[in-house]
């Protein structure tokens, strides 16, 4: 996801997520089987058909559930489908679902998934997440409004079995099912909020481990209470967990050694002072935090001897190793790196182009200097927004610094809470954005598929006719060639590198202390990131 992240995921987003145990409540009081968890960010939304940031999909994810659930090590276990089957053509899917239940006890049946997704693909509803639903027949005509959101290919066989029709095979729908934007929605808790659902705790329904409390839409607090209802209630042995928005992770850690913290975030110098310690993890993410320029906006970020002056002017190694300095790597590219391989070449080295993401001033000015000729412009200044987190400003003060060496060039920084970053990304206000995206799932094209032209999250927008026919391909007449879908993607991953669509600039990491008494955390590098339903506290 976006998650952008999101983050599927998307996404995109805070540094991380951390367990903490005295943070928000009083540690006297705290019961055992009780966490609080620090986000470094505010939620956007809980409702499933528009959700786009990675904490309200972390939340969605632990609060509700689709049919099938992600696991470790890209597996998927059941949800609330207990079985299902695949056509031997690929196209039919079958899901066969157990008898699981709403927060207040009504029955989750095959028509909340219908309903749930044909009010996503429907354009009054403007999710923009709605393009992940592409392959299920007539998802696309919907989306552009030549057909009701009822001709959907998708169908409740009585209550417990769904039946999906896809355009073509999809090795990877099994993923899609699991993500936070394939999960049912209870059509009577929609209606009766209406504009409202999902922008509080108590506008919503609830169908996985926890239900959500003491949200407002507006507060930096927030609460995870165990459900009952949920089918596999007795495997959830956390009676709750607690969050509250905390931006600067340095104070976690003297609370860390004071035992009154479970787990802290690291950052800078704290990484190379504990990486040795037993506490000490280093969790890696499927997620890249990259540049976005206005090109609608700004006709001289259109020119391609811009972007790469830009780009050329950034020395990841040193931004990643002397700056942010918490283990995450210099990108490759825009698709992260050890998510997806191919006969045992991982895709961020079959795409990699060197020239695009190195580092050399000297050409750098060249390139700036044609640029500015050709655009007919002496000197350039602009805004770069980012989140106002601590890597958020980092990296603006870095980039700042950077783009600063370009004769003639001016920057603003502008950090900003991560909610309202979104928004304008989103509605295109914006000069320079830095931004995230996490896999939805260990494939190049949730990635790649974001670039195309008409794509919701393109938010420059880049554009290129040859790239979309590549990524159009990957998924059309070479989905079902694994080798022709590989070449389409790394010759889509190369020409977006080379014309800087978006400036790559670092893979993220999440380096963390934790205590030995927290067990089973599941971290996934995709997203949603996070599983609570299985930790235990000593």
């Amino acid at each position: 996801m976006k998650l952008q992240s999101f983050a599927k995921l998307g996404g995109v987003t805070a540094l991380s997520a951390l367990v903490l145990a005295g943070c928000g409540s009083n540690n006297s009081q705290s019961k055992k089987n009780e966490l609080n968890w620090v986000q470094q960010s505010n939620m956007t939304t809980m409702d499933i058909s528009k959700v786009t940031d990675q904490i309200g999909a972390q939340t969605l994810n632990n609060s509700n559930e689709g049919l099938l659930r992600m696991a470790e090590h890209n597996k998927v276990i059941p949800g609330v489908a207990k079985n299902y089957t695949v056509s031997k053509d690929g196209k039919t899917w079958t899901f066969n679902l157990r008898h699981s239940k709403w927060n207040d006890g009504s029955p989750v049946t095959a028509k909340d998934f219908v309903y749930s997704w044909q009010r996503t693909v429907n354009p009054k509803t403007a999710g923009q997440y709605a393009y992940i639903f592409a392959n299920i027949k007539n998802a696309t005509k919907i989306n552009s409004g030549k057909l009701s959101p009822t001709k959907l290919g998708v169908k409740a066989v009585g209550n417990y079995k769904l039946v999906v029709t896809l355009n073509k095979p999809q090795s990877y729908f099994k993923y899609l099912v699991a993500d936070v934007e394939f999960f049912p929605q209870k059509a009577t808790t929609v209606k009766k909020y209406g504009a409202k659902y999902g922008t509080t705790s108590k506008a919503m329904a609830y169908n996985g481990p926890f239900k959500m409390t003491g949200w407002t839409g507006t507060n930096d607090t927030w609460h995870l209470v165990k459900n009952k209802q949920y089918w596999n209630a007795k495997k959830v042995k956390l009676d709750q967990v607690n969050f509250q928005v905390i931006k600067t992770p340095e104070t976690f850690l003297n609370q860390y050694q004071d035992n009154k913290v479970q787990v802290t975030p690291l950052s800078g110098q704290q990484v190379k002072q504990y990486k040795t310690n037993k506490d000490y993890v280093l969790r890696s993410n499927a997620a890249t935090w990259y540049l976005e320029m206005n090109q609608h906006k700004y006709k001289f970020f259109r020119n391609l001897n811009i972007r790469k002056a830009l780009s050329l002017t950034i020395d990841r190694k040193q931004f990643t190793g002397k700056v942010l300095a918490d283990g995450s790597m210099p990108a490759k590219g825009f698709v992260a790196a050890d998510m997806s391989t191919r006969n045992g070449e991982d895709y961020a080295d079959a795409a990699y182009e060197k020239d695009a993401v190195e580092s050399n001033l000297a050409l750098a000015k060249k390139y700036w200097a044609k640029g500015l000729k050709q655009t007919g412009k002496k000197s350039v200044s602009f805004n770069l927004m980012a989140d106002d987190t601590d890597a958020g400003k980092k990296t603006t003060e870095y980039l700042q610094s950077r783009f600063t060496k370009l004769p003639g060039l001016k920057i603003h920084n502008d950090n900003i809470p991560y909610k309202t970053r979104l928004s304008r990304s989103q509605n295109g206000q914006f000069d320079m954005v830095v931004t995230e995206w996490i896999a939805d799932f260990p494939d190049p094209i949730t990635f790649l598929q974001l670039m195309q032209s008409n794509n919701a999250y393109n938010n420059g927008p880049w554009q290129n006719k040859e790239y979309d026919r590549l990524t159009t391909d990957a998924e059309g007449k070479d989905a079902n060639n694994p080798s022709a879908r590989w070449n389409d993607m790394v010759k889509a991953g190369k020409l977006l590198a080379n014309q800087e669509g978006v400036i790559p600039l670092y893979q993220q990491a999440q380096p963390q202390l934790v205590k030995p008494g927290v067990k089973g955390i599941q971290a996934f590098p995709t997203a949603p990131l996070w599983d609570w339903s299985k930790v235990t506290v000593k």
